[in-house]
């Protein structure tokens, strides 16, 4: 898998587990990122940031990535993820291997209710 792969796939799943939350625990009476008044003031000490669309919350990454170059190995970058590392393909006799770290955050407006509560 891919960094672009990786990013994207996080954050849609975060956004479908927002509204799968919402959805399944609407009959409970619950409220699943509602709109929060008084925001502005409050809001960054929360982790919050304020956009044009709302109240964004920043999503963080810290990812490591490994760079693969071989005879047999296509080479590229690939995140890692516990012992593997996806995004190379091919077997290799002779390889060297690089890996680095990313950290970035990425600003999101989640899907919320309707319904406001006081920060």
């Amino acid at each position: 898998m891919n960094l672009k792969e990786f990013v994207s796939e996080a954050l849609v799943q975060i956004i479908e587990g927002v509204i799968d939350a919402h959805d399944r625990t609407k009959q409970f009476g619950a409220i699943v990122n509602p709109i929060i008044s008084g925001l502005q003031e409050h809001g960054v000490k929360h982790g919050f940031v304020a956009s044009k669309d709302g109240a964004a919350q920043m999503v963080h990454f810290d990812v490591a990535l490994e760079a693969k170059e071989g005879t047999g190995t296509k080479g590229g970058i690939g995140v890692v993820t516990g012992i593997f590392s996806l995004g190379s393909s091919g077997q290799s006799t002779a390889e060297s291997s690089t890996v680095s770290r990313v950290k970035f955050g990425v600003p999101i407006v989640l899907p919320g209710d309707n319904k406001k509560t006081t920060a």
